[in-house]
């Protein structure tokens, strides 16, 4: 492993600033609204919510994933250096 310059330390060093204050500020906001109450449809509703957005992000990943190794992403690209294929 190499040895971090000083640019990238820095760089650490406030992305973790940065992490460290949205953890305060979470725990700050959750804290302010625990006197919220929340009913069974309310957290069905949350369930619901969380499964299909992984579903929807899951399966468009999926889907970028296929296109880009299929080579139908080639078009889109012109700057793209083009392979020849294989002569076997």
């Amino acid at each position: 492993m190499r040895n971090l310059s000083f640019g990238q330390v820095g760089l650490l060093v406030i992305l973790l600033a940065l992490l460290g204050l949205t953890g305060v500020w979470a725990v700050a906001v959750w804290n302010a609204t625990s006197d919220a109450v929340m009913d069974k449809h309310g957290w069905i509703a949350l369930g619901l919510g969380t499964f299909f957005s992984l579903l929807i992000g899951c399966g468009l990943m999926a889907l970028m994933f296929f296109s880009s190794r299929s080579g139908h992403d080639d078009a889109a690209d012109p700057f793209r250096k083009r392979r020849e294929p294989s002569a076997e």
